[in-house]
């Protein structure tokens, strides 16, 4: 295998002294996952980071073999992962793309509203707006994934949208995440997610 493609950083896990299996979401390939050399060096960690938009160039020599993974910045999320609440978006949005896709199977209007999703959290003018962006993103992942999830839109009323986040979470972890890997992991996602929730709950209550 050899490609090389665009592609937005989902997942980074520590492998080896300086290396790391990273997970990416591509439109042609669908998510896959790669060793990076040097991901945690000085050079590459402010490459490494969920959320940025990468160059990518994966190969392998086998079927069976874990691809390697050579990487360039083309976006960067690292100036929001500063703030609290973009923060949380962004390592939610990108954590559970990577647990509740499987590997190798393209999904193009889920690459393309990712970072449409990521582009919103970091640019839009508040947090009301990329929250709609949010729910529209899960939404489509539990349809493309086969699993319904409506797309009606909340409005911009924070009361409509966080009912809306709150069905969209019970759906995706009773349903997406009910049979991904181990509960532990499971557990690790969904817990981001409440992070990010009670944040915009209390940015609602100051509104």
């Amino acid at each position: 295998m050899h490609l090389r493609a665009p592609a937005i950083l989902c997942a980074v896990r520590a492998h080896g002294e300086t290396g790391a299996v990273i997970r990416l979401l591509t439109v042609e390939h669908g998510l896959l996952a790669a060793y990076c050399a040097g991901a945690r060096g000085r050079r590459l960690r402010p490459v490494v980071i969920p959320g940025n938009l990468l160059d990518t160039e994966i190969s392998a020599r086998s079927a069976s073999q874990l691809p390697f993974a050579r990487v360039e910045l083309v976006e960067s999320r690292g100036p929001w992962l500063g703030e609290p609440l973009a923060s949380a978006a962004i390592n939610w949005a990108c954590a559970l793309t990577a647990t509740a896709l499987p590997e190798g199977h393209p999904y193009p209007a889920l690459y393309e509203a990712l970072g449409g999703l990521l582009d919103a959290i970091c640019h839009a003018p508040s947090a009301r707006g990329w929250s709609r962006a949010l729910a529209a993103y899960e939404a489509l992942l539990l349809r493309e994934l086969g699993y319904g999830g409506s797309s009606r839109d909340p409005g911009d009323e924070w009361p409509a949208i966080l009912d809306r986040l709150q069905r969209l979470g019970e759906a995706l972890e009773s349903r997406l995440l009910a049979d991904r890997g181990l509960a532990g992991r499971r557990g690790d996602v969904m817990a981001a997610r409440s992070i990010l929730i009670e944040r915009l709950k209390r940015i609602a209550g100051d509104a």
